[in-house]
């Protein structure tokens, strides 16, 4: 089978960063679906495995956390999809990724793709909406409120992929005041059309930006990038007993100032319940499903940025310099081999 994968951690530039390779066909065991990839999408984590990751004894690393398409064949303990289903998912961190025409995952981690979006635009949903899910209705459990708080949640980074679909989901599940950020007219346009209430810059303080909506102060802040720059804003803005959730890797996190406010921290990671095969790992499969059907009932749409075509290592170097870059919107998304 066609796949895409590299042997050494470079820099995106290098030639054989991401290379175009054959690799034999995996065979599915125990829960595991095999899927016949119709398409994948491209999140800041696949840039960071590649420029950090080596694999071990020359094998080949294929990434890819995010794809659609449909099961090919199902493992003998398998219980919810059968071959000809259409799904979507974000894989797992420990096993080789989505950029292959097949592609081996435990269905308890795999929804039933929506109906109304062809595979592009299910491919850019899986690994932003479990982790924007998670965030904001497991870690930060913003249906339950901050006493004496307003009732509204910042949401750092709107426009990259998690931000997009995070003010979808806050506005479809809850009723929180979003208010989101972005710094250029066409991500400020951006979140405003996915729904944010109130649209601020990043690059200017966060804080007073808040105060001057004259809401009060939020009780949640979700942030999603660059969260080094932002602490004594978030400190700031937060009302005490506010919940802080981020789910980028600081170079270094003092939660010391969190103390004075009783602020609590809530690190996400989407990865986790499908790392340590934690006892809730089919919620997964649950809240994908969800996402699925709000996505059919049109409260939640695609993030899908731009579609750079072909499954292949051109293409898909071209969407991770574009990642890494930090000037995307939404989601990248290849589709076809």
């Amino acid at each position: 089978m066609k796949a895409i994968g590299y042997q050494t951690p470079q820099e995106i530039e290098a030639e054989t960063a991401l290379v175009d390779i054959e690799l034999p066909k995996p065979q599915p065991l125990g829960r595991d679906i095999l899927v016949e990839v119709k398409a994948i999408s491209v999140n800041p984590v696949d840039t960071k495995v590649r420029a950090s990751r080596q694999p071990k004894d020359g094998a080949w690393e294929v990434l890819g956390y995010d794809a659609a398409g449909v099961v090919a064949e199902v493992g003998p303990d398998t219980k919810f999809f059968k071959p000809g289903d259409a799904v979507f998912y974000a894989g797992a961190i420990n096993r080789s990724g989505t950029n292959a025409q097949f592609h081996l995952v435990d269905e308890r981690i795999v929804g039933t793709k929506p109906d109304t979006l062809d595979f592009a635009s299910a491919a850019a949903l899986p690994l932003t909406s479990i982790t924007a899910y998670e965030a904001l209705l497991e870690r930060l459990d913003v249906k339950r409120p901050v006493p004496g708080a307003a009732n509204a949640i910042v949401i750092i980074g709107g426009a990259g992929g998690v931000g997009s679909i995070a003010i979808q989901i806050a506005r479809a599940l809850t009723d929180l005041t979003v208010i989101a950020t972005a710094s250029r007219p066409e991500t400020q346009a951006w979140v405003q059309d996915l729904g944010a209430h109130h649209v601020i810059d990043h690059r200017q303080p966060i804080a007073p930006q808040i105060k001057a909506l004259g809401i009060g102060q939020p009780g949640f802040v979700f942030s999603t990038t660059n969260t080094d720059d932002h602490i004594p804003d978030i400190v700031e803005l937060l009302a005490p007993q506010g919940r802080f959730g981020l789910i980028d890797d600081p170079k270094e996190l003092n939660a010391a100032p969190l103390k004075s406010k009783s602020i609590s921290l809530h690190w996400e990671l989407m990865f986790t319940r499908s790392l340590f095969g934690t006892a809730d790992i089919e919620r997964q499969h649950e809240l994908l499903d969800e996402v699925s059907k709000l996505v059919d009932a049109g409260k939640i749409k695609t993030t899908l940025a731009e579609n750079f075509g072909a499954i292949n290592a051109e293409n898909l170097k071209r969407a991770h310099a574009l990642v890494e870059s930090g000037k995307s919107k939404g989601k990248v998304v290849l589709s076809g081999f």
